[in-house]
């Protein structure tokens, strides 16, 4: 099968340069995952910086280009994977669906702007281009682990959930909630398959760079169909969800935890915890948890299993990706609920 043409606009951390830590799972960018990847081959890159493209060119032995524009006329690639800064995104989706691009792999978060982001899945939705935004824990084979067992039942249905997320001592809380909480929330909606809402926010001020902010909220559940006369309706239970953003740690920590009628799990960088009731042996009459499970050892593929759908999608026009732009403007409503980007 003929291989698909990729292309990089963006070659900074995550569109090349991270492939250079010795600690992280390879392939951990988008230029290290169209080229260890037999469906793609990486077949240029694009950066206004020359610095950056010179590293960019002698690493990966393909032409690079100051400008996105000419690079899609010449190498007319099938997929262009976007890891510029979020302002841009809308600009570099346009442009690729205007020259016939099939792919647009979007980094996260989709766009700065609500408005930017609707606009972006308007595209999609319109059949020009296929945009997959980079959350990259749908394609991660622990959180799918973690999903199964949540929607499977096994811990009895999820009745609440913390987050956690410190990224660094000085940063300002909004910038942490935009550029990392994008995950997050997005993990805990594809987790449970549900929607997130923001209630209120308490705590530090989320435009300050100390302090812990709370920002309280619900994720509403289907629970399949009820018939209400001749008709049926979608049944919906919401459970209660706090994300708690912090500075002033000498650490980093992003981790979701599920309290369930029968269990506990807990998942994050370095964290998969698979907790389930038991006979307490501390006191009679009473019930205790129990690890069950701790590690996940297998290799994630979080990256590399991204690179298969979008070549996937490709080569099927009607193919729905795994994380879609409309997932990506899902996290964008419910940021913008909480703080509109303020640049």
């Amino acid at each position: 099968m003929k291989p698909v043409r990729a292309a990089v606009v963006g070659l900074g951390r995550i569109g090349s340069l991270l492939e250079n830590d010795p600690r992280r799972e390879k392939p951990c960018t988008h230029a290290g995952a169209i080229s260890g990847s037999g469906d793609c081959v990486l077949v240029a890159g694009a950066d206004t910086d020359g610095e950056r493209r010179g590293l960019f060119r002698e690493t990966w032995g393909v032409p690079v280009y100051a400008a996105a524009e000419t690079m899609l006329e010449e190498q007319k690639p099938d997929i262009l994977c976007v890891a510029t800064h979020p302002d841009s995104h809308l600009l570099y989706c346009e442009l690729a669906a205007r020259r016939g691009v099939k792919v647009a792999v979007c980094e996260k978060p989709l766009a700065d702007s609500l408005e930017k982001a609707k606009k972006i899945a308007r595209l999609h939705e319109s059949g020009k281009i296929t945009v997959i935004v980079n959350h990259e824990r749908r394609y991660s084979e622990d959180y799918r682990a973690a999903a199964a067992i949540l929607r499977g039942g096994g811990l009895g249905a999820a009745l609440s959930v913390r987050a956690a997320l410190y990224m660094g001592k000085t940063r300002r809380l909004v910038d942490v909630l935009w550029h990392d909480g994008t995950h997050l929330a997005d993990a805990a909606m594809f987790l449970l398959d549900a929607a997130l809402k923001h209630k209120e926010t308490r705590g530090a001020e989320l435009s300050g760079r100390t302090g812990t902010a709370y920002l309280a909220g619900g994720l509403e559940i289907s629970g399949g169909a009820v018939k209400s006369g001749a008709k049926s309706r979608e049944k919906k239970r919401e459970i209660p969800f706090i994300m708690e953003i912090g500075a002033e740690r000498d650490h980093v920590v992003f981790e979701l935890e599920f309290s369930c009628e029968k269990g506990r799990l807990r998942i994050g960088n370095g964290i998969f915890e698979v907790w389930e009731s038991v006979e307490s042996p501390y006191a009679a009459g009473f019930r205790s948890l129990e690890k069950k499970r701790e590690g996940f050892l297998e290799a994630t593929g979080y990256f590399s299993n991204m690179i298969k759908d979008a070549a996937a999608c490709c080569r099927k026009k009607n193919k729905i990706p795994q994380s879609k732009a409309l997932d990506g403007l899902r996290v964008i409503k419910y940021l913008n609920s909480v703080r509109p980007w303020i640049g």
